[in-house]
């Protein structure tokens, strides 16, 4: 028996014209539903065919009101970027949560852009201050754009932008695309890392995943207040500053999985017994965001942001008759 699969293109996705609230709406329903225990989501695991290349497996069911499921696989490879090739590709799949079988087929690296940049908004909206008016942007590639313009929903008083990459052409692509986006804010460009951060509320990292990671943040380079995403694991912030915040994941149970495996978040980087709160707590209103003091996060990425917003992605294209229905 066969049976149609709708497949969604990139350029499909992005005809869709969503924003980023949407998909922070969709991400922070993910986040809530784990913290009233309906998700079940393992932890991603993942092959290294290349020195810090990954590709992952991301399984996710969101049940309760939602009851959508899904799998991303997806890779992340640095050294595609000098290569003029994507560092994040992958492709995610839909299933109807009543029969297993695939409702669709779409482009990942749209999603994973997306979710990750709305996950970072969403920590920002339950823990960041209304006064904030600057914000760091450590790494000027994809990341960095989608977190900056997650960080325009949550902030309206932000008009300044500190931009650092170690890539000119990285530097000039992102003021050509971002500057139109904040027209009012100011851009600067930093030319050490520490002038990016000295003077910032928000500080978000967004550099490559590493299994030796340098992490050149030190805690005298920012403010005592400022806070600190981190959407690239262990990469960049020292183990001080996450030692010494309020400090926040994504998702317990990925974040102690991952440490335990014995290569991220090692070397000082907190403990369970440190973690002051993930994200479905948050959302749950299990617990309550601090807007006050160092506060740092790990937002890893997990499953359910994925399964939401591709969620989304699929209503939206029946809605508006976009997609290929392939029978398989």
């Amino acid at each position: 028996m066969s049976f149609d699969v709708l497949w969604i293109s990139r350029d499909e996705i992005e005809s869709l014209n969503i924003t980023m609230p949407m998909v922070m709406n969709a991400v922070e329903r993910g986040f809530a539903a784990i913290g009233n225990g309906e998700v079940e989501m393992p932890a991603k695991i993942g092959v290294h065919p290349r020195e810090d290349c990954f590709i992952h497996a991301m399984p996710c069911h969101v049940g309760g009101a939602v009851d959508r499921t899904g799998v991303k696989c997806v890779s992340g490879y640095p050294p595609n970027t000098p290569k003029g090739l994507p560092y994040i590709t992958g492709v995610m799949v839909l299933n109807d949560a009543e029969t297993g079988i695939p409702k669709a087929v779409m482009d990942a690296g749209w999603i994973t852009a997306w979710r990750t940049g709305a996950a970072s908004g969403v920590y920002a909206k339950h823990f960041g201050s209304n006064e904030t008016q600057t914000v760091a942007i450590i790494g000027a590639g994809v990341q960095g754009r989608v977190n900056l313009i997650a960080m325009r929903e949550v902030f309206p008083a932000l008009n300044r932008v500190n931009i650092y990459d170690i890539s000119e052409e990285q530097i000039g692509n992102f003021l050509f695309d971002m500057q139109p986006e904040l027209p009012d804010a100011g851009f600067r460009v930093c030319r050490t890392l520490k002038e990016a951060c000295l003077d910032a509320d928000v500080i978000i990292t967004c550099t490559p995943i590493v299994e030796e990671p340098p992490r050149p943040i030190a805690m005298d380079w920012i403010k005592p207040d400022a806070l600190c995403i981190s959407v690239d694991y262990d990469a960049a912030f020292s183990a001080e500053i996450m030692q010494k915040s309020i400090f926040t994941v994504d998702n317990h149970g990925q974040y102690l999985w991952t440490q335990e495996q014995g290569v991220y978040f090692q070397n000082g980087y907190p403990l369970r017994e440190e973690i002051h709160s993930d994200m479905g707590e948050i959302c749950a209103g299990i617990k309550t965001g601090v807007r006050e003091g160092l506060r740092g996060a790990v937002l890893m990425g997990i499953a359910s942001h994925d399964v939401m917003t591709a969620s989304l992605i699929f209503d939206q294209a029946v809605d508006k008759g976009l997609g290929t229905k392939v029978a398989l």
